[in-house]
């Protein structure tokens, strides 16, 4: 292009560092071309560091070897009993055949990234058609951190409230049950044994997000991608209407960055943003609320619709019900929201959902029932004696106390009985009363008459399995405790429309020529819904393998 002075020159330029645009990047890398990924902080993974880790793609191989007998079919009428047509169907036709694609060849082809399945795991809609009550998750086996060497002082790290304990999901869910089963007490001996070895050895695992980012950073590094940190977007370079590279400031200066084949945004959503929050989210939402890193903040929304780009699904989130203590980090509510001795209450002092549905929809659930009588932000969470001294809850082990500060701040509150814990909290005595007393009533019968918790296979995941019905169990011990419970998120979902090579579209259905978007700054491909665990990582990695393909095969 004449008249640019490039600073740099690659083949292909990823905007971002989750999992998503490692994926891209090593792709792309391992199929000839010159790859650069730029992240905006100091830190690489984005927010997929500090998630689960799991990834959801259907009849991926793990899937044959745990004779699953998962089929396209069977995932493509899953994913139009959930997200319907709210995608183009070869959008999702081409998740279904690429995803397990992308996760066959990562195996293959690096030393690294490798997973196991989840089972046990279900998919969060388990009884509709094509779902599956066994799940379909996957998720990074444990990786030591070593094989980093310094690289690892330059990875996000999630910092969860574990001790220094390492594990993954399905030792978690063992774990949740140390004081009711024997496999969670066998468990809790292997996690010991692990903190052992860290201790008085060098060995430095991980888990979850931290294991997936470390396994993609450890295979970019052995194909010789770029990755470049503190370095921000700000705009694209255009030839003739294709996009050509982009301009980024690091260092305080501005760089020129050639993309010969193209620009790969794997940047996030705007959860961050609280301008944008409140232009495009249901109100009230606060950044405060949201579990996602602090580099995501919509920069490529204004750039992108300047090139035509058009956009969807901007009012939705990947919804995570969150308690958030006064000055602290957000606990993204996963388990705690299944376990048995407990309900949640509007400021009317009534339930108004199943306490245990899947956490996108619960947050779905939360806007659809807030009337000015009944305030659902906040919510109460519920609890006895009986749960905090069984269940892991907030971070805290089984009967570890809640920091003293919680109950000086106003965080917790604590009473004797049902009465003066309505008046703490402030709903009405007689209707919250009437509730516990309706809800116990039900859990004695093991049966949730008010909106039938339990009744699908998911409700009882995070259950206890020593009860009738894993997921209700009346609240009789005191002291009782609430906590306040706000619509979080672990990231938007909205962003630039996409097509089934991730080529982001105009409003008329043409490509902008040079542009690719996967992750949470495309709208997503799951639609409005979310059909199981990992639905937001699943896709940003195999649309990022989809786009790098695409550019290492166009001629």
């Amino acid at each position: 292009m004449m008249g640019i002075k490039w600073d740099a020159s690659y083949d292909v330029v990823v905007v971002g560092s989750g999992a998503g645009g490692l994926t891209a990047a090593l792709t792309a890398q391992m199929k000839g071309l010159k790859a650069l990924v730029i992240e905006k902080t100091e830190y690489y993974g984005g927010s997929s560091s500090l998630s689960g880790g799991a990834i959801w793609v259907p009849t991926n191989f793990h899937l044959d070897k745990a004779r699953l007998g998962d089929t396209p079919e069977k995932a493509q009428a899953y994913l139009d009993a959930t997200v319907g047509d709210r995608v183009s169907r070869k959008r999702k036709e081409a998740y279904v055949m690429r995803g397990a694609e992308m996760v066959k060849y990562l195996h293959e082809e690096t030393k690294h990234v490798r997973f196991k399945y989840i089972p046990g795991y279900s998919d969060y809609y388990p009884e509709r058609l094509g779902g599956y009550p066994q799940g379909r998750s996957i998720e990074p086996e444990i990786f030591n951190l070593k094989e980093l060497g310094e690289e690892r002082k330059l990875m996000r790290r999630a910092n969860l409230p574990t001790y220094g304990m390492v594990m993954n999901a399905f030792e978690f869910h063992k774990l949740n049950m140390i004081t009711r089963i024997w496999e969670g007490k066998k468990t809790s001996l292997k996690v010991g044994m692990r903190l052992m070895r860290t201790i008085f050895t060098g060995y430095r695992p991980s888990a979850l997000g931290e294991a997936l980012i470390g396994r993609l950073r450890k295979s970019l590094m052995d194909v010789n991608g770029d990755l470049w940190l503190s370095t921000a977007f700000q705009d694209y370079v255009v030839d003739n209407g294709r996009i050509v590279g982009i301009i980024a400031e690091r260092g305080g200066k501005k760089v020129y960055i050639e993309a010969k084949k193209g620009v790969i945004l794997a940047s996030g959503g705007f959860s961050h943003n609280q301008k944008l929050r409140e232009k495009y989210l249901p109100l009230p939402t606060k950044t405060e609320w949201t579990s996602a890193s602090e580099g995501q903040t919509g920069d490529i929304i204004d750039a992108s619709i300047r090139q035509g780009a058009a956009i969807d699904l901007m009012d939705r989130v990947w919804g995570a019900p969150s308690a958030v203590p006064p000055g602290e980090k957000p606990f993204f509510l996963v388990a705690d929201r299944g376990i048995p001795n407990m309900m949640i209450v509007n400021s009317g002092g009534e339930r108004y959902l199943n306490e245990a549905v899947p956490y996108h929809e619960f947050v779905d659930l939360m806007y659809e029932n807030d009337k000015p009588e009944a305030r659902t932000t906040p919510s109460y969470m519920i609890m006895d004696l009986t749960a905090k001294s069984r269940y892991i809850f907030l971070g805290l082990f089984p009967g570890q106390s809640f920091p003293k500060r919680w109950y000086e701040n106003g965080f917790v509150k604590k009473a004797e009985t049902a009465e003066e814990l309505a008046k703490q909290i402030g709903v009405p005595v007689e209707k919250f009363v009437a509730q516990f007393e309706k809800f116990n009533q039900d859990a004695r019968m093991g049966k949730d008459t008010q909106f039938g918790r339990g009744d699908s296979v998911y409700d009882r995941y995070y259950g206890d399995p020593t009860l009738p019905n894993p997921s209700i169990s009346p609240m009789e011990n005191v002291p009782f405790y609430a906590v306040p419970v706000v619509p979080g998120d672990i990231g938007t979902k909205g962003g630039l429309i996409t097509d089934e090579y991730a080529r982001v579209l105009r409003e008329d259905g043409q490509i902008i020529d040079g542009l690719f978007a996967i992750g949470n700054c495309a709208a997503a491909v799951m639609g409005e819904t979310y059909p199981g665990p990992g639905a937001t990582l699943g896709p940003s990695m195999a649309f990022g393998y989809v786009a790098a393909d695409y550019m290492a095969n166009k001629k």
